[in-house]
């Protein structure tokens, strides 16, 4: 039995706080990334650059963030969701393992929201493993909607008879997914709550790994201090039996 471990977290892009207060958090969770000792991380709310916050902070890292944010020996993949006035972030994953293919899928649902499906296919000691990588809306139609359009993605680019893991931020604090994501096939850890917003005081399970073809074996949430300074979630990490 091979046991993969893997990492969900929302970064907050790399930054925490307001105004004169904001401070740079992204050397913090470059080392916190690599605690985590995961085969494959999931990341939501990464930057590729920030063309204002790059001038404003003078340690701001020379590479991009899913690249700085890589552990050594690891493959960092990374494909934008939202555009904006200074620059632009979406979702990232990094993996222990060797990146066979990638993709992207825009599954905005209105013009408020932009948000995509990060696809990737790694080769875990010679078996395929498809991850998708997910950050949902806010409004629960359009995160219903959202499943509706995963599903329809899974169904066109991913095997049935092949391992997939779709980990990230669904914002489903009502866990209202958690059957529309079985009817896909797809499960995470049965009677186990494990909130993750906000980070100082968490109470909302917004972070989840779902698995197809694999079992669930354990997940946790890291808490401390440090934790709570870095991103306003935490992170989860699971083990799955391949």
């Amino acid at each position: 039995m091979t046991l993969l471990r893997v990492a969900t977290y929302n970064i907050h892009k790399g930054v925490q706080g307001l105004g004169p207060a904001r401070r740079l958090e992204i050397h913090n969770l470059a080392h916190a990334v690599e605690q985590f000792d995961a085969d494959i991380v999931c990341l939501q709310e990464v930057r590729s650059h920030h063309r204002k916050l790059e001038k404003h902070f003078t340690r701001w890292p020379e590479l991009d963030q899913a690249g700085y944010l890589s552990p050594e020996g690891y493959e960092s993949v990374y494909r934008t969701n939202a555009v904006t006035r200074h620059g632009e972030h979406g979702n990232a994953l990094l993996s222990r393992w060797p990146v066979v293919s990638s993709g992207h899928a825009d599954v905005s649902d209105h013009r408020f929201e932009q948000r995509g499906l990060l696809h990737a296919s790694v080769l875990v000691e010679r078996t395929e493993v498809h991850v998708v990588v997910v950050h949902l809306g806010l409004i629960h139609a359009s995160r219903e909607r959202q499943v509706a359009r995963l599903g329809e993605f899974i169904e066109r680019e991913v095997p049935a008879d092949t391992p997939l893991v779709v980990a990230g931020d669904f914002n489903d604090w009502g866990a209202r997914l958690l059957r529309p994501m079985e009817a896909l096939g797809l499960r995470t850890f049965d009677g186990i709550r494990l909130p993750t917003f906000p980070a100082r005081l968490p109470l909302l399970h917004l972070d989840r790994i779902y698995a197809r073809g694999l079992r669930p074996v354990s997940a946790h949430v890291p808490h401390g201090k440090a934790w709570t300074r870095m991103s306003d979630h935490l992170p989860l990490i699971a083990e799955l039996a391949l």
